[in-house]
């Protein structure tokens, strides 16, 4: 007798045979719960727990502006370049194992990122981690998926794990001020390592997922990995070198015409990676809209006002950790409200006001100087933190609903794709503003102000847009 089950990442209907033991224990449940949530956690931690460093490196590296950005990019990048592929990676390899690999690939990264003699190895692991971490994602919720044949205990478990991403965000900063301060910035990597081991671990006490035969492109995968790399480059360089360099231009062709590549591609395959039709749904173009705004708006500012802290006020790293923690705390409680107000009101409204709320934190950030009190600037951070904590469980939940189900999985990988891709140009962009310390103040101001337009454009869409189809769907 063989069970029909479905893909992790497509949806597609899979022939298993019937498995020679029982159904996973209570026991065996959480044990890959809690790898799943390792997995999540460190990675989610890795994205925000480095910006407070920042200037510690700089000064032990001797990095400038455009390094610091690309410690940060060089991560965030290879995230958002490999998240299409890596879905089709874990199933084709198996979820286990592609987990196995992601993990393991991630700790020994983290180990050369802590023992980096110089910028070009530090930039180097930081690429590594984001790509294992891209398979990681992916690898550990199809574990969940697998594991949890209760669709009501299942969703509690992918809530838990989502959670965990939650307080993973919210702690960066603070663990991050902490080590810095405490020990080196090196510890901040060096603090993957057990984490690392504890889940591979664990993963021996898992049993091996079954594969599917699913096809990788692999000309799609590099045409993106080249389009986002020059785009990046071109952004943190035009800084350095200026817009009219012919490196700085040369990126930006480059860009152009791997994009095309990478269009041509999926409209010519049977199979595409990103079937192009996606786009036609003005749901999926909005959200997909906005978690790129709300991603660049909140990475955006952690990584200004951590370099304002520390570059333009002299805070400690310790103290400036500490400063982001009421932006952070709020975070994990407000992704709740989000979700019951969307099964009252739709998914709309909780991303419009969401978003209107980091676009006021955004425009109050524009009363900031070199000499005003401490708290106003902690304070006003909180309003980005709460907005962008009320929008992403209901924006998560409008693409997913509002798409077929063979295609949940691809729509999954673009909005991770989309929300990592915005955090990346964002660090680039507002990094370039903030280059010149001499102009550390327009160029802040600059950034808030991209972010209050940003902001603004998607929350009218989602407010405009999203209702109506609802509507209309529901006829």
């Amino acid at each position: 007798m063989a069970i029909l089950t479905r893909s992790p990442r497509t949806d597609e209907p899979l022939i298993e045979p019937a498995p020679a033991a029982a159904p996973p224990r209570r026991s065996s449940q959480g044990i890959v719960l809690a790898a799943s949530l390792l997995a999540f956690f460190v990675i989610s931690l890795d994205g925000s727990v480095v910006n407070v460093a920042l200037p510690a490196i700089s000064d032990s590296l001797s990095g400038s502006m455009a390094d610091l950005q690309w410690i940060v990019d060089g991560y965030t990048l290879m995230f958002a370049a490999f998240m299409l592929t890596a879905g089709t990676f874990s199933d084709r390899i198996g979820a286990s194992r592609a987990y196995a690999w992601g993990l393991g690939l991630f700790t020994a990264a983290s180990l050369a990122c802590g023992i980096a003699p110089n910028l070009a190895t530090l930039i180097g692991a930081r690429m590594i981690q984001g790509g294992a971490a891209a398979l990681m994602v992916p690898a550990s919720l199809a574990l969940i998926r697998q594991t949890y044949s209760d669709p009501g205990k299942r969703a509690r478990a992918i809530a838990i794990w989502t959670a965990a991403g939650s307080v993973a965000v919210a702690l960066g900063p603070v663990v991050g001020g902490m080590l810095t301060s405490g020990l080196s910035w090196r510890a901040v990597f060096y603090l993957n390592l057990p984490v690392g081991a504890l889940g591979l671990a664990l993963l021996t006490r898992i049993t091996a997922s079954p594969r599917r035969q699913a096809p990788i492109d692999v000309l799609s995968q590099l045409s993106v990995v080249a389009s986002l790399s020059s785009l990046t480059y071109a952004v943190i360089e035009g800084g350095r070198e200026g817009w009219g360099s012919l490196t700085v231009l040369g990126s930006l062709v480059l860009t152009v015409v791997a994009a095309l590549v990478f269009v041509t591609r999926q409209q010519r395959l049977d199979h595409p990676m990103v079937p192009l039709s996606i786009f036609k749904s003005r749901t999926v173009v909005v959200c997909l809209a906005a978690g790129f705004s709300i991603n660049a708006v909140f990475y955006g500012a952690i990584f200004l006002l951590g370099m304002y802290f520390q570059q333009v006020r002299g805070a400690s790293p310790i103290s400036t950790g500490a400063m982001f923690i009421p932006m952070c705390a709020l975070i994990s409680v407000v992704n709740m409200a989000s979700v019951k107000l969307a099964g009252r009101k739709g998914a709309w409204l909780p991303m419009t006001i969401g978003q209107l709320i980091m676009t006021a934190g955004s425009l109050l950030m524009l009363t900031v100087t070199s000499s005003t009190a401490y708290l106003i600037p902690v304070l006003l951070l909180v309003p980005i933190g709460l907005g962008g904590g009320f929008a992403v469980p209901s924006l998560t939940a409008a693409i997913m609903e509002n798409i077929d189900g063979e295609r949940a999985g691809t729509a999954a990988a673009m909005l991770n794709t989309f929300r990592q891709v915005g955090s990346c140009i964002a660090v680039a962009a507002f990094g370039a503003l903030i280059a010149d310390t001499a102009h550390f103040q327009r160029g802040m101001n600059t950034s808030f102000v991209i972010s209050v337009v940003m902001l603004l454009a998607t929350a009218a869409a989602t407010g405009l847009l999203l209702p109506r189809l609802t509507k209309k769907t529901s006829k």
